[in-house]
């Protein structure tokens, strides 16, 4: 009996220890803090910095037994940082007062408050950790102090409600994944301090519109504004150099961009699914387009590739379904796999003589393509190349070429003519030239029997041997008409006429030369093109001022060009 009574009486002297142990104590080597629980305030005070807890060990924050009972956090002037893990899952906590020497923030300090609505940072704090306001859902707005200089990873992820962020004007960086998920977020603008976005840091952020990336900004990270469906205006900063993988794919509200000369590359997915995307302008420092860059982009009518570029990356504009027409300059030397798959509305492609590499599926399914000229020097036209287009009537494989992909031509319905510049056929496939039953197979001069008995090859409907070349043509002027003769048959002419003062604006005065010079070119079906035949004509019969204005000018100029090709009859010129 004597023990139970001295057991009861040390649990009711530890008693009032422990709730004195939940109202204050220390919580830094100089730091202490009271909790009032009729007001439900903490308050922290001292001098220097207070303990840092982490995730192991987070149960032993003082405050842990009634974190969720609390409203408010008074810190008081003194205190230098507030500890990683402090509030964390202080899910009642609505406001909070940091004083001006706080100079930190840690990790994952408020992290789980889903109460808290709007933080002040004062101008001292340097730095905000990582995780620092993961899922403070009911936070709306932030202002970041002018001395800041990060901003942690992930240190606003889920923070839905935020509709306002200012960031100071001592911000370098802009961590991994900062403010992910902001949905609520529709405008940022990121000051000149910053030099580097990380990458997923706008991630999610559907209710974004506008973004304005400062110029000393060097380089936006991957998927730094991926799924930013909201997002229709982009200003980025020209002293961006890269544009990071997928940052800003899946942006399907943006219409154009405007890409700065500092840029030189444009990563792997870059502007993928950006479907609301008409038109973009690559500047002249771009090298490369990566992998995916505007794959998805269905808006996107035309798009000019600058002389810069050298490689065109797999899947590069893969079901741009809308694009029409496409410039592929001399400098690109391949074109990678997928790059144009399912573009049904290109109609033609000119593949330059600096190409040497067609990828698998480049042209695949480009149903609209109805002409396609392949540089000479293209070394491989990879597999399935140009399976299903279904326009194409024509091909001409160049002696370059010394492999085709199976499929390279499959599913070419219409495909009526083939034309292959190589001597010994190569070794193809079953499906490379699927209508071939259907087609006329043209080849070299001599070559035919090779061809005859060449698996594949053999079974085209016609195997025609080309003539070495059409004979150049003659150029005569009669009686203000052009002829043109050529002892091949059935031949078409390729002419063209200048007039080298006639470029002059229309209203100025020029001295027309006395003769127009004529080029000419014959081709055919089968044939070679002929050499370009050249001559001057002597027009000084004609007079100058042919409509009579007192002036002779390039308007004079082109009449008289309509007259020496025969386009303005004798009658109509005599009035």
């Amino acid at each position: 009996m004597i023990m139970k009574k001295q057991l009861l009486l040390l649990i009711s002297m530890l008693l009032p220890m422990v709730a004195m142990a939940d109202d204050s104590g220390s919580c830094g080597t100089n730091v202490t803090y009271t909790y009032e629980s009729s007001t439900k305030t903490l308050t922290i005070q001292g001098s220097g910095a207070m303990t840092d807890y982490n995730s192991y060990n987070s149960y032993n924050v003082p405050w842990h037994s009634y974190k969720e009972d609390i409203k408010t956090v008074v810190i008081k002037d003194g205190v230098t940082s507030i500890g990683s893990y402090a509030f964390y899952y202080c899910d009642g906590l609505t406001s909070i007062e940091i004083p001006n020497s706080v100079t930190s923030i840690g990790e994952s300090v408020f992290r789980f408050c889903s109460g808290l609505t709007s933080i002040e940072i004062p101008n001292s704090v340097t730095s905000i950790g990582d995780y620092a306001f993961v899922n403070c859902t009911n936070l709306t707005s932030v202002t970041i102090g002018n001395s800041v200089t990060s901003i942690g990873r992930e240190a606003f992820v889920n923070c839905s409600g935020l509709t306002s962020v200012t960031i100071g004007n001592s911000v370098t960086s802009i961590g991994y994944r900062a403010f992910v998920n902001c949905s609520g977020l529709t405008s940022i603008e990121i000051p000149n301090s910053v030099t580097s976005i990380g990458d997923w840091a706008f991630l999610y952020c559907t209710g974004l519109t506008s973004v304005t990336i400062g110029n000393s900004v060097t380089s936006i990270g991957g998927s730094a504004f991926y799924g930013c469906t909201g997002l229709t205006s982009v200003t980025i900063g020209n002293s961006v150099t890269s544009i990071g993988k997928s940052a800003f794919a899946g942006c399907s509200g943006l219409t154009s961009i405007e890409i700065p000369n500092s840029v030189t590359s444009i990563g792997n997915g870059a502007f993928q699914s950006c479907s609301g995307m008409t038109s973009i302008e690559i500047p002249n420092s771009v090298t490369s387009i990566g992998e995916s860059a505007f794959s998805g982009c269905s808006g996107l009518t035309s798009i000019e590739i600058p002389n810069s570029v050298t490689s065109i990356g797999d899947r590069a504009f893969l079901s741009c379904t809308n694009l029409t027409s496409i410039e592929i300059p001399n400098s690109v030397t391949s074109i990678g796999d997928w790059a144009f798959f399912d573009c049904r509305g290109l109609t033609s492609v000119e593949i330059p003589n600096s190409v040497t590499s067609i990828g698998d599926d480049a042209f695949a399914h480009c149903r609209g393509l109805v002409s396609v000229t392949i540089g000479n020097s293209v070394t491989s036209i990879g597999k399935s190349a140009f399976a299903g287009c279904s326009g194409l009537t024509s091909i001409e494989i160049p002696n370059s070429v010394t492999s085709i992909g199976n499929g390279a031509f499959d599913g070419c319905s219409r495909l009526a003519s083939v034309t292959v510049e190589l001597e010994s056929p190569l070794t193809i496939g079953n499906s490379t030239f699927s209508n071939r039953a259907n087609a006329t197979l043209y080849v070299p001069y001599g070559s035919t029997a090779a061809y005859e008995t060449a698996d594949y090859w053999k079974e085209f409907k016609e195997i025609i041997e080309m003539d070495p070349s059409c004979a150049t043509p003659t150029i005569s002027y009669k009686n203000g008409e052009l002829t043109f003769d050529c002892e091949t048959e059935g031949v078409k002419y390729v002419s063209t006429i200048t007039a080298p003062e006639s470029t002059e604006a229309d209203g100025k005065k020029i001295d027309l030369s006395k003769s127009f010079r004529v080029s000419v070119y014959a081709t055919k079906e089968g044939y070679t093109d002929s050499d370009t035949a050249t001559q001057d004509i002597d027009i000084r019969g004609l007079k100058g001022d042919v409509n009579d204005d007192g002036d002779v000018t390039a308007q004079d100029a082109s009449l008289i060009l309509q007259k020496v090709a025969g386009k303005i009859s004798e009658s109509e010129w005599n009035k």
